[in-house]
């Protein structure tokens, strides 16, 4: 991309990581007409000017529900105009009601477990809908660290992973990372836009593999590879959700959450067919 383009795009988002900006003033403040400044941006970052505010307002909202001393306060503090837009346009991105976001997950249960599998350990945390993370890593405390600074003050709940509760969904994921088919309700809590590259990912058949920007290119999104690139980093549910599957433009590995010789595993396993017996 262009210098004097990216530069001006970089203006751009942090006139908006700034505060409300109309795209009629906000392509005048960096001297593009909004019909260009909409188009570039959208190539750019995946989202629309106007839909990457509404996802900064979501940020604020997710940091000010921690803190404030009440709702009302928060959807102020975070540029809501009323609060029936929070629930409109904010609780769907934030997978809850915002006040059990607000209360840290507060009232929400979520089980988890640690299972042995073809893989390692995998930690499988789940709530009364599905699977809402699958993480990878040798060490039990690792493996916990994120669940629990999302959802600090959620019942965090720890069951064998054969009990009742979870022991249906730890089966049905150990088949999955193993290579069997299998059938998995997930739980996906994120942006419109993560859900997009989400369910992408979820398109690729086994032993294939893209690129960033061939991922970018099926979402109709050509110039947002970088933005594709910042959705798979943010998967939590290894595996069911295969970011894995995703390599760099000239064939290496590229980058892994839960490390490159745990992706190089999967990738070759799927390319032969390797399944647990």
């Amino acid at each position: 991309m262009d210098t004097i383009i990216e530069n001006k795009l970089d203006v751009a988002r942090r006139l908006l990581d700034s505060g409300a900006c109309p795209l009629p003033q906000l392509a005048e403040r960096i001297g593009w007409s909004p019909g260009y400044l909409q188009k570039r941006f959208k190539q750019a970052y995946g989202l629309s000017p106007a839909e990457y505010a509404a996802q900064r307002k979501v940020a604020a909202l997710k940091q000010h529900l921690k803190h404030a001393p009440d709702v009302t306060q928060a959807w102020v503090d975070s540029g809501y105009g009323s609060s029936s837009r929070i629930y409109e346009n904010g609780a769907a991105k934030l997978g809850m009601l915002p006040a059990v976001y607000r209360k840290g997950g507060a009232g929400m249960t979520i089980h988890w477990t640690i299972t042995v599998t073809v893989l390692g350990n995998a930690l499988v945390a789940a709530t009364e809908r599905g699977i809402c993370a699958v993480a990878l890593a040798d060490e039990q405390p690792q493996l916990l660290e994120e669940l629990c600074a999302e959802f600090p003050h959620a019942e965090i709940n720890h069951v064998p992973d054969h009990d009742g509760i979870i022991a249906e969904k730890v089966r049905a994921v150990a088949d999955a990372l193993s290579g069997k088919a299998a059938r998995v309700s997930v739980e996906l809590i994120g942006t419109a836009f993560q859900h997009r590259v989400w369910q992408a990912l979820m398109t690729i058949p086994r032993g294939s593999t893209l690129s960033y920007s061939e991922l970018a290119e099926r979402l109709a999104l050509p110039k947002a590879a970088r933005a594709v690139a910042r959705a798979c980093a943010g998967n939590r549910v290894a595996v069911l959700v295969p970011c894995h599957r995703i390599i760099r433009g000239d064939g290496s590995l590229g980058g892994y959450r839960w490390g490159l010789p745990l992706k190089e595993d999967l990738l070759r396993r799927e390319r032969s067919g390797v399944t647990a017996q």
